[in-house]
């Protein structure tokens, strides 16, 4: 018997990365499985491999998490579909990656956008579910960057945001039965940050051996490990956290 047996889960971005990892992870665990993407083609593809047991189901959704009716629409078709909602992990985003002097309007606003006002529009479309059944669990992704990142004010900005956001879900849905959290991830292993290698003109092998480096377990981490921590904060062991931001990084941040 899974934690998530008879449980939906609706992940954003996650035909690749870390969030099919945790859209994997969640299959794995007996949930339903909603797998949403901008490009539904994708989303649809990504939904089919995942592992499925238990008469559980899949489906992917196309959404941009950053327009109020595309993420309404897919929260009601994810509850039509699968028959309701139970997780809501936020984990779609993008990069536009400048120094300040270098960053136009349209790099803030794509990476402000995504992150966050994604997360607001897909939290509030979904809130209303978990308020009237009194139960559900919310997963923000925000990043060690947002402790700050040469290159990337609109990045940090967005990812501390998350932060704020989540601890206010919190203060405001915990007497609903609905926990909030944030993970803040490291360096992960993906596509997004090998085409970061290939834009600084690094190879990836190079590029990831000097992540792991830099931080006290001399590794990168994997889809996997963001998906286990999702995994613990979204089952029921972790109803007395809330509000909470757990950085899952190797430890980079701790010198």
């Amino acid at each position: 018997m899974g934690r998530f047996d008879g449980r939906v889960a609706v992940v954003t971005g996650a035909a690749r990365g870390i969030g099919f990892g945790t859209a994997t992870r969640f299959a794995e665990e007996g949930a339903s499985v909603a797998v949403l993407d901008l490009d539904e083609a994708s989303a649809a593809e990504a939904a089919a491999k995942l592992p499925l047991v238990d008469g559980a189901k899949s489906v992917g959704i196309g959404c941009d998490v950053s327009d109020t009716e595309s993420a309404e629409a897919a929260v009601e078709r994810v509850v039509a579909e699968l028959g309701g909602i139970h997780i809501l992990v936020n984990n779609a985003g993008v990069t536009r990656d400048n120094l300040l002097f270098k960053m136009t309007d349209d790099d803030w606003d794509m990476v402000m956008n995504v992150h966050l006002r994604g997360a607001f529009l897909m939290t509030r479309a979904a809130q209303k579910h978990f308020v009237a059944q009194k139960y559900g669990k919310i997963v923000n992704l925000s990043s060690v960057s947002a402790l700050g990142n040469r290159g990337q004010a609109n990045y940090s900005a967005a990812k501390m945001g998350v932060q704020g956001f989540t601890r206010t879900l919190g203060i405001e849905l915990g007497r609903y039965g609905v926990n909030a959290n944030a993970i803040a991830p490291g360096f992960i292993a993906t596509e997004m940050t090998d085409a970061t290698a290939a834009r600084l003109g690094v190879g990836v092998e190079e590029f990831r051996a000097a992540a792991a480096e830099a931080n006290p377990v001399k590794r990168v981490g994997y889809p996997e490990d963001i998906a286990a921590a999702a995994a613990f904060l979204c089952s029921d062991e972790a109803s007395y956290i809330t509000g909470q931001t757990l950085y899952v990084d190797g430890g980079a941040k701790l010198g």
